[in-house]
């Protein structure tokens, strides 16, 4: 209760200054959910993986047939490897499979059980002795010459033009990949309106910063900062996060082994956890549109795409209709801008079977190859896909963005019909406090950090 005299002796809690106070309103942008593909209708596990290949393939061969007329001209001669004559130059269509020897396999290590060590985990697979073997419809052959074998993943659609030897080993002369597909149009706003991308909450670890995460809440929802912090606040229409907003310590590593009636009465490593987010979701979505992607350490399927977190999980931010939850890899069109990204499955995957060192750069691969995750099935967990692959690039995105990454950056990518697409890795949120800003109106991005901790001079008092 405010006191009415703010000189009286004693007095703690004075009224608001009179004058008129500044008031800002939530901007507004367009919105449609275009990952419709990425959502799966029915189920069904028992499937061969070789249908996904020969789908790729088929619906990938054209743009293939179309880039490679447009680097070598339109009298190359393309042929099946079946049609191909030795010493003959030509261009092949396939797919690529990298042989690796330290790629991990069940099938060696069922072999190994006894009396063998186990290996030790490792960052990257790769060796010298790797190999590259170009796959179409019903042949393969082995590849040498110009195309990195250490740059390069299976999965990969790639034209080769060259000739075969008389070892009957393909010598690459030049290749080409898909190259960017077609952009629409963008129709961004006249005014500045922004995006954040933050992944990597990490809610549920013994280390939890969760005054860092309330600050970005607080400044996101407008309740800090003086008023040119409020107002720009006010500009930002949407928050996107990019997964894991468990850590991995949630995880419940027993529940696979142990036996059920051992763990009636414990609770899962999970459950605090998913109070805490839901209470930020809430926080955030009473004031702007979120959209929440699972990742590898939230409670969701495993294999891509992974689908939408239920909603029963999130009792009080799921009042609110702009919390949205959404599958992985997400597509959407904010504001005539359009976003597409993954929680960086597939970034991470590419760095263990390739020598690519830079997200950045792996993430502008996935974009020229017209993949989002080749790798997939083979060493990155997906979906038996049998009459489509969803992972391909139908059109390329205004904004490509990959989260769970180690640091932040961002490269815009232009294609040879005009295509311009902002490449954004977002770092991981528990480790640095920052999360990313897209202006819609400039496809602009910046940094947005939130520093929370105690200064080591400041102690608390002892009695």
């Amino acid at each position: 209760m405010f006191s009415k005299d703010p000189n009286e002796e004693g007095t703690l809690l004075q009224g608001p200054t009179t004058g008129e106070m500044a008031q800002f309103e939530r901007a507004q942008c367009s919105y449609e959910n275009l990952s419709r593909r990425f959502v799966l209708e029915q189920r069904n596990f028992g499937r061969q993986y070789a249908h996904i290949y020969a789908v790729r393939l088929w619906a990938m061969k054209a743009r293939l047939v179309e880039a490679a007329k447009r680097k070598w001209g339109d009298d190359v001669c393309i042929k099946k490897l079946s049609e191909m004559d030795s010493g003959e130059t030509c261009v092949v269509i396939g797919t690529l499979f990298k042989h690796m020897e330290l790629k991990p396999s069940i099938l060696k290590d069922i072999s190994e059980e006894e009396g063998a060590m186990p290996q030790p985990a490792r960052a990257k697979y790769t060796e010298d002795a790797d190999n590259l073997i170009l796959e179409d419809e019903v042949q393969r052959v082995s590849l040498e010459g110009k195309l990195d074998v250490q740059t390069s993943v299976t999965g990969t659609i790639v034209a080769v033009y060259g000739a075969e030897d008389e070892s009957g080993r393909f010598q690459v002369k030049d290749f080409c990949y898909a190259d960017l597909p077609v952009q629409n149009s963008v129709q961004s706003p006249e005014e500045d309106r922004f995006v954040v991308l933050v992944s990597s909450l990490g809610i549920g670890s013994s280390q939890d910063n969760l005054l860092a995460l309330q600050l970005l809440v607080d400044l996101i929802t407008g309740q800090l900062g003086d008023l040119g912090d409020q107002k720009s606040a006010a500009n930002i229409v949407r928050v996107i996060m990019a997964g894991n907003s468990l850590n991995e310590s949630t995880q419940d590593k027993d529940s696979l082994t142990k036996a059920k009636y051992l763990s009636r009465k414990t609770a899962a490593g999970s459950v605090e956890a998913m109070k805490v987010l839901d209470d930020f979701l809430a926080q955030l979505s009473s004031c702007v549109d979120v959209d929440l992607m699972p990742g590898d350490f939230d409670p969701a399927n495993h294999v891509l795409p992974q689908q939408p977190l239920h909603r029963c999980m999130f009792p009080r931010a799921m009042k609110y209709p702009t919390m949205h939850t959404v599958p992985n890899p997400y597509e959407a069109d904010v504001g005539g801008i359009r976003f597409l990204g993954t929680s960086g499955q597939n970034v991470d995957d590419i760095y263990k079977y390739s020598s690519l060192e830079n997200s950045l750069e792996i993430l502008e691969k996935t974009l020229t190859v017209g993949h989002i995750a080749p790798t997939a099935p083979d060493t990155l967990g997906s979906y038996p896909f049998h009459d489509s692959d969803p992972f391909i690039l139908e059109s390329c995105p205004h904004v490509y963005f990959a989260g769970n990454q180690g640091k932040f950056q961002s490269k815009i990518l232009k294609g040879a019909d005009g295509q311009r697409a902002l490449l954004v890795t977002v770092p991981k949120f528990c480790q640095t406090q920052s999360c990313v800003l897209v202006n819609l109106r400039t496809l602009q991005c910046e940094v947005l950090q939130v520093q929370a901790a105690w200064d080591q001079g400041d102690q608390p008092m002892q009695e």
